[in-house]
Parts: structure tokens; C-alpha cells; sequence
């Protein structure tokens, strides 16, 4: 990621189902979750007309190798969620999103994020930092255990404010 390439997006208002994992991959948990009780509601016909995002919830913590992941998926109105998929209204806000090519770099490119944030005008905004999937065909190939993860990119949406 250059700083070149980042740019300047207002999120809009969207309305999500989220689902959570925890453990040492919680990431696939989440995503897996997401995915059985999307596949059930019918959501997953065109997978491409949703939208994906994901983040850290909560952090990881030192000395321990298990943290949380919350994985989001845009749906329309009258979806309902379940036991385990609850639906959110997410609020939007201002961001300063970059992109990364791969899931092994996704580590360095947040923080070239971040360092591009403390030179810019920009403070750190107290909405949710978000991780974009634009690899949609990936992801559900990884599902069904073609996993490849230079296969993955991702938009990084780094929360800002003026």
C-alpha cells in the first residue's frame, strides 16, 4: 500500500447480520457461522451483491494466543437473525481505507495505515475499524477448504474524524 492509494470514504448507514468467533482462528468461526445461517435464509445466492467486514472483537491479549473475531454481512430489510447471527444497524461514519493484497501482509498494511493517519489532518475516530472482503470468490472457496490466502484482499477502513 502506498500513500498514494489511500483515500478519503464516508461509510454509509448499513444494516448487517454479525456473527462471533473465538479462539486461536477465530476468524474462521465467525466466518463460518455467517455463512451456514446465510446459506440457510437463501442470502448466499448471489454472494456478490453483499458486502463483508470484519474486525477483532475483542483484541488479542498478551500472553494468550485466543481473541475474537466479528464477521458482518449487509442484508436487506426483514432478514431476521438467529441464536447465533444477531442483526445490527451500523452507523457509518468517516475513513481513511487502503488495501491490501493479501492475508499476509494485512498485519503491515494496518500499519501503514495508522502511520499514514498520525502524518495526515486526520485524528483517529472512535467508530468501528473495519476489515472489507473483496475477494468474495476466495472466501468461498476457502469455506469449502480450497484455502489459498494470497488469494484474499481486502479493503482496510481506518476510522477518522477532522
Amino acid at each position: 500500500m502506498d500513500e498514494k492509494s489511500i483515500r478519503i470514504v464516508e461509510l454509509a448507514p448499513m444494516r448487517v447480520a454479525a456473527a462471533l468467533g473465538f479462539g486461536s482462528e477465530p476468524e474462521t468461526i465467525a466466518i463460518q457461522t455467517l455463512f451456514s445461517w446465510a446459506e440457510e435464509k437463501g442470502l448466499l445466492t448471489d454472494a456478490r451483491k453483499n458486502r463483508y467486514f470484519g474486525f477483532n472483537n475483542p483484541n488479542p491479549s498478551a500472553g494468550s494466543p485466543n481473541y475474537g473475531y466479528e464477521q458482518w454481512m449487509t442484508v436487506p430489510e426483514g432478514v431476521e437473525g438467529s441464536n447465533e447471527v444477531t442483526i445490527k444497524l451500523f452507523e457509518g461514519g468517516l475513513y481513511a481505507v487502503g488495501h491490501c493484497e493479501s492475508l499476509e501482509t494485512i498485519m503491515q498494511d494496518w500499519q501503514q495505515l495508522a502511520a499514514w493517519q498520525e502524518k495526515s489532518e486526520y485524528l483517529v475516530g472512535k467508530h468501528q475499524w473495519l476489515e472489507e472482503m473483496c475477494s468474495v470468490e476466495a472466501l468461498l472457496a476457502g469455506l469449502k477448504g480450497d484455502f489459498h490466502p494470497d488469494a484474499y484482499s481486502f479493503d482496510l477502513y481506518l476510522p477518522i474524524m477532522r
